[in-house]
């Protein structure tokens, strides 16, 4: 069994898909130029994974969803993401393929700030998202699934912070698979334009253990000449969800992107996490956290590309593993030529709580440059008994004990996200999914 070669929708559903949209001329030309070139781009080619036997092409290409008059219409699953105590003045749900909520404050809006879904802001700011839809971090034609995503793209945000404006309190997104057969073509674009900040988190949710469908999310995060942006997500697809996940970030001078993200999909993964530091003085800080359980089989990769002098990269992987899952991370720092004075470090650690789990932690440097500093750490094995020793002899049982040093593995991302009801139910996330 292969992957099936032929496409799942046509030229005239795609045509008749952005018409209906009411979407401007070249993002109609964009979907027909990107379904013409699927036809002929290959699989991306995971390392040391092999996916031609996933299901990338059965799925419901549509879905609407019903649209919430207040947040106390939402069900309990969705209640989880949100702080009860203070209502998000900032906060969009995505039910399916449709805006369900939608608020922004009237302070971010008086400065300027777009937060909205992606087809409003094709028709209200189509130059604006045409600047940097699908150009400078990711590009159309890399493979097959990206030449899909640009032709079958069915939802996502768009996040826009004007020059010199900072925004203290988060922005969240929650995009909630609720048909069990709907497919989210989501494409995310978040840009800071120069000396902007943000805080920007998302949530992805479904419950379909048994019936098949697809995620092809891209993400693109922009941040220009000294702006910071940071990125927190939890993703928590069901096991019936075939998930690629290309989340990648273009830092200009002195600009900061930090990434914290907790892959929590019970479904077969392929998640790739990039960061190009094109200025001088760029930083990113990619942060991932992973539990792998039953069958599935995830590929995770971080990297990050300097470009710019005194550049600086970190990548921190943490996976745990239990029953039969397999997971790869794969950690790349890679100097360019010219990216004098830049530091390259990352860690990857592997926990196994399992005799079948598999887990692999593959560290590469690439540099190019000779006056850089570079470092890296990898790690694969179980929970270490002197731990268990240690925490037993204070009177702490051995499920117990391991809970504690689970949490501790995970801690330094699950830590890093912003809001406390997301981080709760991160930690809620992992909890089941452990034990």
């Amino acid at each position: 069994m292969t992957v099936e070669t032929k496409l799942p929708y046509d030229k005239s559903y795609v045509e008749n898909y952005s018409v209906n949209q009411n979407e401007p001329a070249w993002m109609k030309e964009l979907r027909l130029q990107a379904l013409e070139q699927a036809e002929h781009l290959e699989m991306p080619k995971p390392d040391k994974t092999k996916i031609n036997r996933w299901n990338f092409t059965r799925f419901k290409h549509g879905a609407e969803g019903e649209a919430f008059s207040s947040l106390k219409e939402l069900p309990a699953e969705l209640e989880e993401f949100l702080d009860k105590d203070n209502a998000p003045e900032n906060l969009l749900i995505q039910r399916n393929n449709s805006v369900a909520y939608s608020t922004l404050s009237k302070e971010l809006r008086d400065k300027g700030v777009i937060f909205t879904d992606i087809f409003t802001a094709l028709k209200e700011h189509g130059e604006l998202v045409q600047r940097y839809y699908m150009k400078d971090a990711v590009s159309v034609d890399e493979h097959r699934l990206t030449a899909l995503h640009a032709a079958l793209m069915n939802g996502g945000i768009f996040v826009h912070v004007p020059k010199n404006v900072q925004i203290d309190v988060p922005i969240q997104t929650i995009f909630w698979q609720e048909d069990p057969e709907a497919a989210l073509f989501n494409h995310v674009l978040v840009v800071a334009e120069e000396n902007s900040s943000l805080t920007y988190v998302e949530n992805y949710i479904s419950q379909n253990q048994n019936e098949e469908t697809v995620a092809n999310i891209v993400t693109e995060v922009i941040a220009q000449d000294n702006a910071k942006i940071s990125f927190g997500a939890v993703d928590n697809f069901a096991s019936g969800t075939t998930v690629y996940n290309n989340r990648r970030g273009v830092a200009y001078r002195d600009a900061t992107i930090d990434w914290a993200l907790g892959q929590m999909n019970d479904g077969n993964t392929v998640s790739e996490n990039i960061t190009h530091l094109i200025g001088d003085n760029a930083v990113s800080n990619a942060k991932t956290v992973s539990v792998g359980r039953g069958k599935q089989i995830q590929n995770f990769t971080a990297k990050i590309v300097h470009f710019g002098k005194n550049s600086e990269g970190h990548i921190l992987q943490h996976g745990v593993m239990k029953e039969s899952a397999t997971s790869i991370f794969n950690g790349i720092g890679k100097i360019e030529h010219g990216a004098s004075k830049s530091n390259a470090e990352q860690e990857s650690r592997v926990l196994m709580l399992s005799e079948k789990a598999r887990g692999d932690a593959n560290p590469i440097l690439l540099i190019d440059e000779d006056d850089v500093t570079a470092g890296h750490a990898a790690s694969v094995g179980r929970v270490d008994p002197l731990q268990l020793y240690y925490l037993m002899s204070r009177g702490i049982s051995q499920a117990e004990a391991e809970r504690l040093i689970i949490h501790g593995f995970l801690a330094p991302v699950v830590n890093q996200l912003p809001i406390e009801s997301v981080k709760n139910q991160l930690t809620q996330v992992i909890e089941r999914k452990v034990y």
